[in-house]
């Protein structure tokens, strides 16, 4: 089966584009790895088909702030911007679950982007959406107190059982914090009643409370 019909989103476009397309071959990338660094030149567009990438921009102290996840069909804005600017890397991509995941050079993404219009509608659709959900982070970061962004972290990542698997580490860079912090935070949180916290899993025990402080109520 072609790589294509793996990315949902690339199934419409015109036959040439999509075999053009299917010439590339996939590529593992094990958990764990860094795909690009801050200061790195773009070498292609990303398309990821199996597994999760996390990108992260990294402060002077080694702070992280998850901009967002890489999950299967997606794409990474971090590559478009610096293909489309002429821009290295401002971020840190790291492979958060073993990965298959596909490369579109420069010089074919950006021949797509000129003469393939449902191509280059798939690319600026994706940075579009993605650019709306870092000024969302950007947000919550700038004007929530660390207890209503965990506490909408949390709600936001509870599985069916409404658990969380993350250690205090992932947290802290899901939110822009530190890890200290989440921890007396996490603490803070268990005493009310609003979570029991393990090693690597929260389980949250009061959505409704938990729903109120990330209200800032």
């Amino acid at each position: 089966m072609s790589w294509t019909a793996e990315a949902p989103a690339l199934r419409g476009l015109d036959p040439d584009t999509l075999r053009r397309l299917d010439r590339l071959t996939p590529a593992q990338a094990s958990k764990g790895a860094v795909l690009f660094r801050p200061g790195d030149a773009v070498k292609g567009y990303v398309v990821v088909l199996e597994g999760r990438v996390g990108v992260y921009l990294v402060g002077p102290t080694g702070r992280e702030i998850l901009l967002y996840d890489v999950a299967p069909g997606e794409s990474c804005i971090q590559s478009t911007l610096g293909l489309l600017g002429e821009e290295k890397y401002s971020a840190e991509a790291v492979v958060e679950a073993d990965a298959r995941v596909v490369l579109l050079p420069r010089v074919l993404f950006l021949e797509l982007i000129d003469s393939a219009p449902g191509f280059r509608r798939i690319v600026f659709g994706a940075l579009a959406q993605r650019l709306q959900n870092v000024m969302h982070i950007l947000e919550n970061v700038a004007f929530l107190k660390i207890e209503a962004r965990l506490a909408r972290y949390l709600l936001d990542h509870a599985d069916g059982s409404g658990a969380v698997a993350a250690t205090q580490a992932e947290l802290a860079r899901g939110i822009g914090s530190a890890r200290e912090v989440i921890s007396r935070r996490l603490d803070a949180m268990a005493r009310q009643g609003l979570i029991r916290n393990e090693r690597g899993r929260i389980e949250v025990t009061d959505p409704a409370g938990l729903r109120r402080l990330s209200e800032g109520m």
